[in-house]
């Protein structure tokens, strides 16, 4: 379910103050926060963000697409592994040497 339009967006008043900031001076250097859920407005485009994600601080970069978004889904918390083990990759194996084999024969059918 989304905001209800009354309540505003929501964006931490600390980095609303250090964006105003930075714009008067003209500085560009990252912005650090725990704030996940600040909402991404216009005055934050062109601002680099280092997101912290439950153990590091990954840089987000504002461009216009993100408008809308909150600062944490650039910022992922966890890292994918892959699916499957040993099986998984024989498998995979298995399917790139019947590629090349195939290729092989369209090359020599062609000749």
């Amino acid at each position: 379910m989304s905001r209800s339009l009354k309540k505003g967006l929501f964006v931490h008043p600390s980095i609303l103050k250090k964006i105003s900031a930075m714009n008067a001076s003209g500085k560009k250097t990252p912005i650090k926060t725990w704030s996940r859920s600040s909402i991404i407005t216009d005055e934050m485009i062109g601002h680099t963000f280092q997101v912290h994600n439950g153990k590091t601080f990954k840089d987000v970069y504002v461009i216009e697409n993100m408008v809308g978004h909150k600062l944490g889904e650039f910022s992922p918390t966890r890292t994918f592994r892959g699916h499957g083990g040993k099986m998984a990759k024989d498998q995979a194996a298995a399917a790139a040497a019947a590629g090349k084999a195939a290729v092989a024969k369209a090359q020599a059918d062609t000749k």
